[in-house]
């Protein structure tokens, strides 16, 4: 077995970073370091046109309106925080789904309990999939928010984001959509898919650095969302109020600039071609993932083929937890094992009792990769299955 590092964990976030990455934040750190909306000098308009850049590129990346309707934070989670946050009040209701990452579902938790939040948590099948039936029908008239992941990080099921969108049209609720692991892989249109939030990280799909997500708001929005974090955002510094308008008003503090000049490379080259090419390629790999694990003996798979190559396995009768480290230390294969932060699904999808060794490749993972990760799941259930009838 080959003992070069493979990496499988892109669920988590990409590895390794897109071209031009590294050299985009170390030549921006080197010559520029600058912050942005902070000055008028040289660097800091430097500084200045890589927000700006990356805000309209982002735009025009997911359909927004507008380059405004676009801020940035410094995760998923802290951008499906803002969404969340600055939407509901005390008293509204809220429909989510069992398939959602605990982005979502904690702080509905902690609305739930501390707010006066009302949640409605819609089930999901076995494979993670939700039913849009379900969606429709646990949302009444008083309902303010429906959040909806695009895809789960556990089994790579892709939820039909674009009719729950185009069925809420005719409703007053918010659509929020948790695009984690979309975003960069699979076509977004916030227009045409209904959606009037959308959060997403740049680190996972665009292979941006950590410390980079965004947020699309639907101009609708601009004026009844409620910044989260007060403080400095270089503008109408003489007020003690934050600014009103967007995006300003859910920027305060300074923006991580040497990343957004990572994630602006990443962006740049990610046209509607390489877009193409990454939906065809992530599809191939998922084929190839789930045909090979599916012809494992020992193996229980958790899951269908899709669209994203995300399988979520366990080897009957072994701790998940062994097998990632058994991977790891024997054949340099990274994989992630247990609940993957989602704290609902486990239990629809029959994965509660420890949850789940999780294979998830990238644009950078190769077919080969993906035969050596089977070949040692294969060694490493056979050798489970001769322990177990000594």
């Amino acid at each position: 077995m080959s003992k070069q590092r493979i990496y499988l964990d892109h669920a988590a976030t990409s590895y390794p970073k897109a071209n031009g990455v590294l050299e985009a934040m170390d030549h921006f750190a080197r010559s520029c370091g600058a912050t942005a909306g902070r000055g008028g000098y040289t660097s800091a308009r430097t500084a200045d046109q890589v927000v700006a850049k990356l805000r309209q590129k982002l735009a025009e990346f997911v359909g927004a309106e507008s380059s405004s309707c676009i801020s940035f934070h410094a995760s998923g989670t802290a951008a499906l925080n803002a969404a969340i946050q600055s939407t509901l009040r005390p008293g509204d209701h809220v429909v989510t789904t069992a398939a959602e990452h605990n982005s979502v579902l904690r702080p509905l938790h902690h609305l739930q309990k501390h707010n006066d939040v009302k949640l409605t948590i819609v089930p999901v099948d076995s494979d993670g999939l939700v039913d849009v039936a379900e969606v429709l029908a646990a949302t009444t008239s008083k309902t303010r928010l429906v959040a909806v992941t695009s895809a789960s990080n556990v089994t790579g099921c892709v939820e039909p984001i674009a009719e729950i969108g185009q069925r809420l049209k005719d409703r007053s609720a918010i659509f929020l959509c948790d695009a984690a692991q979309t975003l960069g892989v699979l076509p977004i249109d916030v227009t045409a898919m209904g959606i009037d939030l959308l959060a997403a990280p740049g680190h996972k799909g665009m292979g941006a650095p950590a410390g980079t997500a965004m947020l699309y708001a639907n101009q609708s929005l601009h004026e009844v969302m409620q910044p989260i974090i007060q403080g400095g955002t270089g503008s109408q510094s003489e007020s003690l109020d934050m600014p009103e308008q967007m995006p300003a008003k859910m920027e305060a503090g300074n923006l991580n600039i040497p990343a957004l000049a990572g994630w602006l490379a990443a962006a740049e080259s990610l046209n509607s071609d390489e877009l193409e090419r990454r939906r065809i390629y992530h599809g191939e790999l998922a084929a190839l993932l789930y045909d090979g694990l599916r012809q494992v003996d020992g193996v229980t798979l958790f899951g269908q083929t899709g669209p994203l190559p995300i399988a979520s396995m366990a080897i009957n009768g072994m701790d998940v937890g062994d097998l990632s480290m058994i991977l790891d230390s024997d054949f340099s294969i990274e994989t992630r094992s247990g609940y993957h932060c989602a704290a609902l699904i486990h239990s629809h999808i029959g994965s509660s009792a420890g949850g789940t060794l999780r294979m998830s490749a990238g644009s950078t993972t190769t077919r080969q990769d993906i035969e050596t990760a089977i070949d040692a799941v294969k060694v490493i259930s056979t050798k489970m299955q001769e322990f177990s009838q000594l």
